[in-house]
C-alpha cells in the first residue's frame, strides 16, 4: 500500500512538473503579438519615448530592422523580447567570414545582451525576393555563420532566422498545393529548413491578406480578408480543410510547402502582418476602418486562449509581429507603404488598438470606409508638397528618358513648355510617365517626390496633363 502511495505521489509530481513545463513554454511562446518598429521617418519619437509607446500598446515583443544601439539601450531591463536584424548588405561578406560574423555579434549584440532581452536574430529582410543570385546563395551560409558566432561568444537563447515574403511560393492555392519557387526550393529552402529545424528556430514569414485581396477584389471577398465574413468559406479539395479567412489560407500554404520538402512540423512565426490605414487613389481598401478591423481581429486570433492555430495546425500558438508601430513618412513606393502604423509620428493612435487581445469593445466608432471600390475618376501624378527641389531635375530627366514621347509637350514650342516653372514641368513628366507605364509596373512615387491627385493640374492654355483611369 505504501509503495502504491509512493508511486501515486511520484506520478502526481511528474504531472505537476509536466504542467509547469507546459505553462512555462506557453508563457515563453505566448500568442500575444509584438510590434515591428521601423525607423524610416524624419519625425518619429525618440527611442526612449518609443519604448514607452510600445509598452502602452501592451506589446511584449518588438522587432527591429537593424541593431540600433540607442533603441537596444532604451529596451534595457524592460522585459520586452527583442528581435534584431543583420542588414541585407552585409550578408554576402558575413557568409564568407567567421571573423566578420564574430565582429558583428561583438559590436551589436554583446554590449546589450543579456540586459536587453534579445531573443531573435534575423539575417536580412525578404532576401529571397531579391534578383541578386549571389545574395540569395549567401543567405543560409550567413545564417550558419551567425549561429556559430552566437555559440562561440556565449550568447544563448537567441534563435536565428530570416524573413520571407509570400513570393517565395510558386503555388499557394489551394493551401495544400503550397510549394516553394523552383529556383530556391532545393538550393536555398531545403538547407534553410534543415538549419531552422536543427536549431529549433522558426520560419519567419510576412503575410499580408491586404495585398492578396487588393490584387483581385472582385473575386476575393473583403470580409474574408479582414476576418469579418460570416458566410464565405473556402474548402481545400485535397485536404477537405475549410478556411474562414484569407490569413489562415496563406499561412497553411507555407505549412504544406515545408511538408513538401520534408519538414511538416517546423514552427512558423509571422514576422509581419497588418493593413494600411491610407494610401493612394489607385489603392483600393486602404482605410482606417479596414485597418482597425483587420488588426483587431488578427490580434484577437493570435492572443486567443487556448490558441486556435490554423486548419492545418489547429490549437498551435502562432507568434507574430504586427506591422507597424508608426506611419513612416520616408518609406518609398506607393502611399500604403507610409500608412501601416498603429501610431501617428506624434505618438497618438491612428485608431484604438492594443496588443493583449483582451479588449473586446472600443469606445470610438470608426470612420466609414470610402475606398472599398475602385476609384472611378481620373488621377494625375504631380510633384509632392515639400519635395526636395535639388532632386527634381534628376527625376524629371528619368521620366523623360523612358520613351513613348513622354515629355514632348514640355519641350520648346510644346503647349506645356514653361522653362521658368520647374515644378510644372516635373509634374507633367511624372503624370505622363505614370500614364504611359503604369500597366507595366510604374508607380507614382519617384522616391517620394511625387504624389497622386484627383484635382486636374492643367492650369493654362492648350496644355493637358495625361491622366490615369482605373
Amino acid at each position: 500500500m505504501k509503495m502504491c502511495y509512493q508511486l501515486f505521489i511520484m506520478s502526481l509530481l511528474h504531472l505537476l512538473a509536466l504542467s509547469l513545463l507546459i505553462s512555462v513554454s506557453g508563457a515563453k511562446f505566448s500568442g500575444r503579438p509584438g510590434i515591428n518598429y521601423g525607423q524610416l521617418g524624419n519625425n518619429l519619437p525618440s527611442p526612449s519615448d518609443s519604448v514607452k509607446l510600445i509598452k502602452s500598446l501592451n506589446a511584449k515583443r518588438v522587432k527591429l530592422y537593424d541593431a540600433n544601439p540607442t533603441i537596444l539601450a532604451a529596451l534595457n531591463a524592460t522585459d520586452i523580447a527583442v528581435s534584431v536584424m543583420v542588414p541585407n548588405q552585409l550578408i554576402v561578406n558575413i557568409s564568407k567570414s567567421d571573423s566578420l560574423s564574430d565582429d558583428w555579434i561583438r559590436s551589436n549584440i554583446l554590449p546589450f545582451y543579456p540586459d536587453t532581452k534579445i531573443r531573435y536574430l534575423l539575417v536580412g529582410n525578404e532576401i529571397l525576393s531579391s534578383t541578386d543570385s549571389e545574395l540569395k546563395s549567401a543567405l543560409v551560409p550567413a545564417m550558419r555563420k551567425i549561429q556559430r558566432s552566437l555559440k562561440t561568444l556565449g550568447v544563448k537563447k537567441v534563435k536565428v532566422g530570416t524573413s520571407l515574403a509570400v513570393d517565395v511560393l510558386q503555388s499557394s492555392f489551394p493551401p495544400s498545393s503550397g510549394e516553394f519557387r523552383s529556383d530556391i526550393s532545393g538550393s536555398v529552402m531545403k538547407p534553410m529548413l534543415q538549419f531552422l529545424n536543427r536549431t529549433k528556430s522558426f520560419l519567419f514569414v510576412d503575410v499580408y491578406p491586404y495585398f492578396a485581396w487588393a490584387q483581385d477584389p472582385t473575386h476575393v471577398d473583403l470580409g474574408y480578408a479582414i476576418f469579418e465574413s460570416s458566410n464565405v468559406t473556402v474548402t481545400d479539395p485535397v485536404t477537405n480543410l475549410t478556411y474562414h479567412n484569407l490569413f489562415d489560407q496563406m499561412i497553411d500554404s507555407f505549412v504544406f510547402a515545408m511538408k513538401r520538402l520534408g519538414y511538416p512540423d517546423l514552427r512558423i512565426w509571422v514576422a509581419e502582418t497588418g493593413w494600411p490605414n491610407n494610401g493612394d487613389y489607385d489603392q483600393i481598401g486602404a482605410n482606417i476602418y479596414n485597418a482597425a478591423t483587420y488588426n483587431r481581429n488578427v490580434i484577437k486570433k493570435f492572443a486567443a486562449e487556448p490558441p486556435v492555430g490554423t486548419p492545418a495546425r489547429p490549437g498551435e500558438v502562432l507568434p507574430a509581429f504586427i506591422f507597424a508601430l508608426y506611419n513612416e513618412n520616408q518609406k518609398t513606393g506607393p502611399g500604403t507603404e507610409r500608412h501601416f502604423g498603429l501610431l501617428h509620428p506624434n505618438g497618438t493612435q491612428v485608431y484604438e488598438i492594443e496588443l493583449s487581445g483582451k479588449t473586446t469593445e472600443f469606445k470610438e466608432s470608426l470612420p466609414a470606409p470610402e475606398n472599398n471600390e475602385v476609384y472611378k475618376g481620373k488621377i494625375w501624378c504631380v510633384v509632392a508638397k515639400g519635395a526636395n527641389w535639388t532632386q527634381l531635375g534628376d527625376a524629371l530627366s528619368y521620366a523623360c528618358s523612358q520613351g513613348n514621347n513622354t515629355c514632348d509637350p514640355i519641350k520648346p514650342g510644346g503647349p506645356c513648355h514653361k522653362p521658368d516653372l520647374t515644378i510644372l514641368h516635373a509634374s507633367y513628366a511624372f503624370s505622363s510617365y505614370w500614364a504611359s507605364f503604369r500597366k507595366t509596373g510604374a508607380t507614382c512615387s519617384f522616391n517620394g517626390l511625387a504624389t497622386q491627385t484627383i484635382k486636374d493640374p492643367t492650369g493654362y492654355g492648350r496644355c493637358e496633363f495625361p491622366s490615369v483611369t482605373l
